[in-house]
């Protein structure tokens, strides 16, 4: 009977864990990708449509406030449904308002299609899902971090090329205020594409699919033989009702949440702050994206290795150590007063920011496996909570640096809520193994 890898056999797709390892991150990448592919391209809709900063911090908050709903669904859907499925129809429903937006008219329409393609973003808790039904404790960390690293960085890919495809299109004679819209066509359809590729090559853990084993009478990870674990509403009370839970729920929005809101603002930052041109703006807010090519997997990789020298709390003082370093790199970003410096300072808090994402999600199989899904569908949903939070301030401000400054401030207030997550010795540093014994 197949079990969960204790190995990350990077350059194999031959089993099903390192499948849905590859399938995962790209299906996130592509995800991230039609999330962001806006942001960059504001300086040009801005224009277009006449916006206020008022209205561009509305529809960067329509980007990921319905995130919010969707991924405390999500994550219980995985324990119900499974990953294969539940991505599937993420990917399939998610294109419909990535094509729309392209068509928007207007304030409102753009407005509304943004909001709908918030709900891809929820793409994040399948993603980790995945990865920790598939992977053994001695990996997950690295596996969780690296796939959502990966993924991540879509939205580095996004700042840097969407630009650059709208310049080729330029180039070819299409008038700019068509360009922007053939420009987004592109993410919708790779969301489609996507769609395909996973249901046809991944399984929901490593015996197979959820319907098959409930068939077969065979356990399911934190489940009755022939039944899904704590699906449902069920998951979602169990991990409600755990207080570590939203301990990170706060951590997470202090990480991702700002990791989102540098996303969807920092092009507009440097044209407007720094003067830039579009596509430099681009290529420096990109930049911040593409760290988590590796800065997250990092940040999963020296989770797993402390915990394997100390105990699982080396994880949780991980975390808080790196929520330090965000906040201080932050408001180093926020004071600096040429475009270098930002860039630099932004690389610098980028670092620490992803990082913690991935020590986050680190202790996420650890927190209670019989509900994976309910706790990483609210964690994950904190991610937002904090980005929309995010968006408020600057919507309230009316200044970018100085929601930054405010913002470099509560992050270090939240890395409290770090250390508080450290967890007793009745909970164990092995999560459940997905086999028949589990009942």
């Amino acid at each position: 009977m197949a079990t969960k890898a204790n190995t990350i056999e990077l350059f194999s797709i031959s089993t099903p864990q390192m499948r849905a390892f590859h399938l995962t991150w790209m299906a996130f990448f592509v995800c991230f990708f039609a999330w962001f592919a806006c942001a960059p391209l504001m300086p040009i809709i801005k224009g277009e449509f006449g916006l206020t900063l008022a209205q561009v911090a509305n529809i960067n908050i329509a980007a990921v406030a319905i995130t919010i709903l969707v991924r405390l669904i999500v994550g219980p859907m995985c324990d119900r449904f499974g990953p294969r499925k539940a991505y599937t129809g993420l990917l399939l429903l998610g294109a419909i308002p990535v094509l729309g937006v392209a068509a928007s008219q207007s304030y409102e329409s753009f407005l509304f299609f943004r909001l709908g393609i918030g709900a891809v973003g929820a793409s994040f808790v399948i993603t980790q899902y995945h990865t920790s039904v598939m992977f053994g404790p001695k990996v997950v960390g690295t596996a969780n971090a690296a796939a959502a690293g990966w993924g991540n960085a879509g939205g580095g890919a996004a700042q840097a090329l969407m630009p650059l495809l709208v310049g080729a299109l330029l180039m070819l004679g299409v008038r700019e205020a068509l360009g922007w819209r053939v420009a987004l066509l592109v993410p919708g359809v790779l969301m489609v594409v996507m769609a395909g590729l996973y249901w046809k090559f991944t399984q929901d853990c490593p015996q197979g699919n959820y319907d098959d084993m409930r068939a077969a009478g065979i356990a399911i990870e934190g489940g009755k033989a022939g039944h899904a674990p704590a699906g449902g509403w069920e998951s979602f009370k169990a991990a409600s009702a755990n207080h570590r839970v939203w301990l990170l729920f706060v951590t997470y929005g202090a990480c991702f949440g700002i990791e989102i809101f540098i996303h969807n603002i920092a092009a507009v930052y440097y044209v407007d702050h720094f003067k830039l041109s579009l596509k430099e703006a681009g290529m420096a807010a990109g930049s911040f994206g593409l760290l988590a090519l590796f800065a997250r997997a990092l940040g999963g990789w020296v989770s797993d290795k402390l915990a394997m020298r100390g105990t699982i709390n080396s994880r949780v003082t991980l975390l808080f150590v790196l929520m330090i370093g965000e906040g201080a790199g932050l408001l180093w970003f926020a004071k600096a007063d040429g475009v270098v410096f930002a860039v630099i300072a932004m690389l610098v808090f980028g670092l620490f920011t992803h990082m913690a994402c991935g020590a986050t999600y680190a202790l996420v199989p650890f927190i209670d496996s019989k509900a994976l899904g309910g706790v990483a569908g609210i964690i994950g949903a904190g991610g937002n909570v904090g980005a929309v939070a995010a968006g408020f301030l600057m919507k309230g401000t009316g200044d970018i640096a100085q929601t930054l400054t405010i913002l470099s401030g509560l992050v270090l207030l939240s890395a409290l809520c770090a250390i508080a997550v450290r967890l007793t010795a009745a909970v164990d540093d092995r999560p459940v193994a997905v086999n028949n014994a589990v009942a």
